[in-house]
Parts: structure tokens; C-alpha cells; sequence
């Protein structure tokens, strides 16, 4: 819609409250709410102030004023408040300024948009992640001086096979079994049903859902593809739905990649294109039907991985998932069908249009912004230099000999680890200006001051399992 349309669309359907949504720096969605009375047709272009020291990751207090610009275009019809509300993506900016503030994640996302279309490599490029997540009937967690705990819960839970209750029916999923039961087994089919219904009616494609490979209530939506910056705003409108439409169920959603131990984590396998207008350029002659250039953006991710991980798993959590043994892209590799690799490139179909390569990695716990510009720049790395991403591993991975098998790169082990790599490695981002040394410098030092530092100051569980005794 354009300002005016949103005006029309307001009058028409008796809004109340508009409702300003924006990224902050680490990846979640905050919000403001205003009387309708306040939104003009030149708030689209002024927009409204705010304190922006008080965003995680943002201004110093001595320059906090910032404004908050709805996008016209994003406008969407609330589904879960009470009061008639219209909800509205906003980039930010600079009071003095008026420019793009560089730490906006939504900036930088179109930064990166913008700087593959003037390299006249591609007109755009498509992504569609696959979003898997948990849905639990309740949760507890804690850290206190003397003690801490968690426990998550769900009817699912193999755990609860054995709970002598008149509800228990014993349809437990087992673990690692999960990937497409029927019902009764699978409780939570109308749940997901009911979370696409709310996708649909906000305008988001949705290719279908199933339960997951966990054990526990894991789910998966699937997304059809749209350009970098639509899909990033459709993520964040996706955990909305997800999280709400639980809620409203009494249950609770988390993109947590790790909640249980001894299960498959949950990931966002992210499919990624680049076409130029109707033509796509990753199809041609070569391995598994991609063409060269496909080939070279595979080597452009697979040499800049290391660091783009602090991007895309961008949390202490993300790296348990990343361990051998449960699916988990551990091998900084490519494949045609080997879901162990970092790559794959499906190979569901013969049709050029829907040739992509599907980078295994990330999960559900990142900036989308940050996460599918920093994948763009690193393909267009890979193109620009030509960068040969070597053979294709097709065969298992841990039949491996083992001097073939330590001969494999393979993922960082640990956040730390990745931002390390980011801190070396991330001249290929700074191109065009789509990220800063700023925005480098910053998401180095929040992440490890704020997340790597506070886990590693603390005791944890197990120690105690493993030490308490000595």
C-alpha cells in the first residue's frame, strides 16, 4: 500500500492504534503504539521519535533521539490484539541527519539488496528459509547465585511415556522419530493448521507444514521464496504469528536451536537464488544442474562460513545444535543430497526456476537482516573472485577414512570461535558500504560481552554432575 492507501485502509476498517515494529540490533521485533489520530500521511516520511539508547545494541545516552518511519507497504491488520490495530514495519533514522541509521538491521538488509543489483551480477536475489521451532505446554528457567534449572514440557515428550495419568495415551514421539507422524502421535497438526491460517490472512506464502524430527512438539512452516528484505520482514511477522497463535493455546513457542539435550536442534535451512529479471542464474550444464556462477557463490559462502556464522548462529545455544550425529551441517562442504554438508543443492526437480543451493547453517535465533545480507555479500565474493568451491562430498560423511575426515573443514565449535573468524574475516561485507567496521566492531564486542562472557561465568549444571565430587 502507499501512505494514502494506508489512510483509506484505516478509515475503512475502523483502526484504533497503529503499532511501529523495528529490529533491534541482536534480532528481536520491538514496538510502539500510537492513537490513529497521530499517524499523517508525512509521518511516512518524517516519522516519530524516540529514545534510541534504550535499544539493546544502539545509542549512546548522550545521543539517544532517533525517529521511527513506518513502511508504508508492510501495513498489516493485527490478529491478536483487542483493539482494531494496524501493525507497521518502520526503518529508523538519524534526527539530524534524516539518513538510514547503519545499526538499523532493516538498513542494512536493503544495503545489501541494493549492492548486488548496481554489481549488475543479479536484479535480485530469493530466499526461503525453512523455520523450525518448538512448541512446549509450559517452561521454567532460572539462574540465581546458588542455583539454576530449566525444564520445558510437552505431552509429546518421550519423557512422559511412562506418567501414570488418565490423559497419557502413550502416542509419545520417540526421539529422532518425529519427521512427519500422523496423528494421534502428531497433537499438534490443527495448532500449525491455525498459525498458516493467520500466515495467509497477513499476506505470507506458506508452502506447507509438518511436525519435525524431535521428539517434544517440534514443527516446521515452510515459506515460498520472496527477495531479501520482503522475506526478513516475513520472518519476523512468522514468529509473531507462531509465538501468538501458541499463546492463544495456552502453550509456548521457542526458535531456541537447542532446547533438548540428545534431540535434533531446530535449524532454518535457507534456500538462496539470484535471478536476473525472469532468468535464473544459478541453473546451467554443471554439478547437479547449477551453473558456474551458481558454483562460484557456493565457494564464496563455503570460504567466508566461519564468519558468517557469527551472522546466522549467532548465539552460545546455535552451536550445540551444530554437533555430528543429528543432521546438523557440521562440514563446511557441498553436496547434491548429503544433508551433513553445509550445502546442498535439491535436486527435487528439473526445472531451472526452481534450481537454488541451500546453505544448511543458520537457524531461527538470527537477525534475518544481518544474516541474509551477510549470506549475499559472501556469494558475491565468491563470484566476483570466481572462487572454486572444490568437489562435491556425495558419499557419507562418516564413512569417512579418518584422514579424509580431518582433512574437512568444518564449523566453528563455539560462538566465540565464529566471532574470532568474523573479527579476521569480513572485508567481503564491508563492500558497497553495506555493513560498517561499526556494525563489525559492535556485533563483535555485544555478542561477547553480553552473551559469550555471561555463559562462561557461570556455573553450569552438569558441572556439578561431572565435578561436585572431586
Amino acid at each position: 500500500m502507499t501512505p494514502k492507501q494506508v489512510l483509506q485502509f484505516i478509515k475503512q476498517n475502523k483502526i484504533e492504534f497503529i503499532d511501529c515494529r523495528f529490529m533491534d540490533f541482536p534480532g528481536l521485533w520491538q514496538h510502539i503504539t500510537f492513537p490513529v489520530s497521530e499517524l499523517k500521511e508525512d509521518s511516512f516520511d518524517h516519522g516519530f521519535g524516540f529514545d534510541g539508547s534504550a535499544i539493546r545494541g544502539w545509542q549512546a545516552i548522550n545521543e539517544s533521539d532517533m525517529l521511527i518511519v513506518p513502511v508504508a507497504d508492510t501495513a498489516h491488520l493485527d490478529p491478536f490484539l483487542q483493539f482494531p490495530t494496524l501493525g507497521l514495519i518502520c526503518d529508523i533514522k538519524d534526527p539530524v541527519t534524516k539518513k538510514e541509521y547503519s545499526r538499523d538491521p532493516r538498513s542494512i538488509g536493503r544495503k545489501a539488496q541494493d549492492y548486488l543489483k548496481h554489481s549488475k551480477i543479479a536484479d535480485h536475489a530469493m530466499f526461503g528459509p525453512e523455520l523450525e521451532f518448538f512448541i512446549f505446554d509450559n517452561a521454567w528457567y532460572d539462574q540465581g547465585v546458588n542455583s539454576a534449572h530449566y525444564r520445558v514440557d510437552s505431552a509429546e515428550g518421550i519423557w512422559n511415556r511412562g506418567k501414570q495419568d488418565p490423559t497419557n495415551l502413550g502416542y509419545q514421539v520417540r526421539q529422532r522419530e518425529g519427521y512427519f507422524p500422523m496423528p494421534p502421535m502428531d497433537t499438534m497438526t490443527d495448532l500449525r493448521s491455525e498459525m498458516v491460517s493467520e500466515m495467509i490472512k497477513l499476506g505470507i506464502p506458506v508452502e506447507g507444514h509438518h511436525h519435525e524430527v524431535a521428539t517434544g512438539g517440534q514443527a516446521e512452516i515452510d515459506l515460498r521464496y520472496q527477495g531479501l528484505l520482503k522475506m526478513a520482514d516475513t520472518c519476523m511477522l512468522y514468529k509473531y504469528v507462531v509465538k501468538n497463535v501458541a499463546a492463544r493455546h495456552g502453550k509456548v513457542a521457542t526458535f531456541m536451536p537447542k532446547p533438548l539435550f540428545q534431540d535434533n536442534g531446530s535449524g532454518m535451512h535457507t534456500h538462496f537464488s539470484m535471478w536476473k529479471g525472469n532468468k535464473p542464474l544459478f541453473a546451467g550444464p554443471r554439478y547437479a544442474g547449477l551453473s558456474q556462477l551458481g558454483l562460484y557463490a557456493i565457494g564464496g559462502l563455503l570460504k567466508h562460513a566461519r564468519s558468517l556464522l557469527a551472522f546466522t548462529n549467532p548465539t552460545t545455544n546455535s552451536f550445540k545444535r551444530l554437533v555430528p550425529g543429528y543432521e546438523a551441517p557440521v562440514h563446511l562442504v557441498y553436496s547434491s543430497r548429503n544433508r551433513s554438508t553445509a550445502i546442498r543443492i535439491p535436486v527435487y526437480s528439473d526445472n531451472p526456476e526452481s534450481r537454488r543451493i541451500e546453505f544448511r547453517c543458520p537457524d531461527a535465533s538470527c537477525n534475518p537482516y544481518l544474516a541474509f545480507a551477510a549470506m549475499t555479500m559472501a556469494a558475491i565474493d565468491g563470484i566476483k573472485n570466481k572462487i572454486d568451491p572444490g568437489d562435491p562430498i556425495d558419499k557419507d560423511l562418516y564413512e569417512l577414512e579418518p584422514e579424509e575426515y580431518e582433512s574437512i573443514d568444518a564449523a566453528p565449535v563455539e560462538l566465540s570461535e565464529a566471532l574470532d573468524a568474523l573479527a579476521a574475516d569480513h572485508d567481503y561485507l564491508l563492500e558497497g558500504g553495506v555493513f560498517t567496521e561499526d556494525v563489525i566492531h559492535y556485533w563483535i564486542k555485544y555478542k561477547r560481552e553480553n552473551e559469550v562472557a555471561a555463559l562462561r561465568q557461570r556455573p553450569h549444571p552438569f558441572e556439578f554432575c561431572m565435578y561436585f565430587d572431586i
